[in-house]
């Protein structure tokens, strides 16, 4: 029996997190009714579901669930009018600890999450966020060298940046199990006639992020500075990443929903783009301005994986849906360091690395899956 209307609702798993927070923030705010679904094992997450509650009150819909619980994610996908996947592990430096929990979020999760919308009787439409790791370490890029930034030789590339027809190059666990999703998504377009839309995205940043050394960087180094902590620079520093604020994210989700039948069963990369970019030795110069003094600094080897050039060509997605980044660089990192400082995020981090006890950011979810909990808006615990 197909769900009425008025019980259907935007599902978002990982929906306690930070692009999923602000996307849930945007649909509720236009009058949608939104479930989150998470497991809320992420340092910040319990703070965004406070928050998320204040702000909409009974129209969100809250499901404590595993993403590796495929019996709860079928119980909520029935009711889905859309679906955005967000829920992943999203560390490089974590897989490599722990390759096979990675896989089983990340590429086994998207399976639960595919299959349940297969067996829907609606066939909700996913959007899924895939990652630039998908491309590999993009050695054979040639570069050149200043002293604070890597540039490509390639003109198209320097012009445009990396495209959708870069062949993929799965580096390191995480790019492996996040590659397998972005692939299977895809598949299930082609195999099965689900609409979906994948998203290979670079480096995304604003309010709601609690960034840390291994996801987020740019708030880390925000949070760094503010709190006068050393921002450890692994490698040269000169690396380059076209940044993205959230608020242009949640608009390309919305393009991509509102242009679905030409959108549907293709990947996009999306980022800031070329008029988007910076290193990290150009944002710690941007901070020292920002903060009026010199952040401290340490240094470190290369880690695995880590492209040297990455910048998103997003010249397809844009003649398809009109899209295209509004906030610059400089303006959405003053908005970031503005968030952090109202909502006092530096005081929270610097109080909890001074509490071991208490779980890491970079913490995997749980091994075992735990049950899924639906929860009440009026009677669901304030605060962490």
């Amino acid at each position: 029996m197909r769900v009425i209307g008025s019980d259907e609702y935007a599902l978002i798993t990982g929906g306690c997190g930070f692009v999923g927070t602000n996307l849930a923030h945007r649909l509720l705010s236009e009058g949608q009714r939104v479930c989150v679904f998470d497991n809320l094992s992420r340092a910040g997450v319990q703070r965004n579901l406070d928050w998320l509650r204040e702000q909409h009150g009974d129209r969100l819909i809250v499901k404590l669930a595993d993403t590796r619980d495929a019996a709860a994610v079928r119980d909520a996908v029935r009711r889905a009018s859309h679906v955005y996947h967000f829920a992943a592990q999203v560390a490089v430096t974590t897989s490599l600890d722990d390759p096979i929990s990675d896989f089983e979020i990340n590429a086994r999760s998207a399976i639960n999450v595919l299959e349940a919308i297969r067996h829907s009787i609606q066939k909700p439409p996913l959007f899924f966020t895939s990652t630039n790791k998908v491309y590999g370490g993009l050695e054979d890029v040639r570069l050149r060298e200043d002293d604070r930034r890597y540039t490509p030789r390639t003109e198209r590339i320097a012009q445009h940046g990396i495209s959708e027809e870069r062949r993929l190059d799965f580096h390191s666990p995480y790019g492996c199990s996040k590659g397998s999703a972005d692939q299977y998504v895809r598949d299930y377009a082609r195999s099965y006639g689900l609409r979906t839309v994948v998203f290979r995205m670079s480096c995304i940043y604003g309010p709601h992020q609690f960034g840390t050394e291994d996801q987020g960087w740019v708030a880390h180094f925000v949070i760094r500075a503010l709190n006068r902590e050393p921002i450890t620079i692994y490698g040269d520093g000169k690396q380059v990443r076209d940044i993205l604020f959230v608020e242009d994210l949640v608009d390309a989700f919305l393009r991509a929903n509102e242009h679905l039948d030409v959108c549907s069963g293709q990947a996009f990369n999306i980022g800031g783009g070329p008029a988007n970019t910076i290193s990290l030795l150009e944002l710690l110069k941007l901070l020292r301005r920002f903060e009026g003094r010199e952040p401290k600094l340490e240094s470190s080897d290369w880690r695995t994986g880590d492209q040297k050039y990455y910048v998103s060509d997003t010249r397809h997605f844009q003649e398809l849906t009109g899209w295209s980044p509004s906030v610059r660089v400089q303006d959405g990192i003053r908005r970031l360091r503005e968030w952090l400082l109202d909502a006092g995020v530096p005081a929270l981090v610097q109080q909890a690395t001074e509490q071991p006890q208490r779980k890491p950011a970079t913490s995997l979810v749980a091994k075992a899956i735990p049950r899924a909990t639906d929860v009440p808006v009026a009677t669901a615990p304030a605060s962490e």
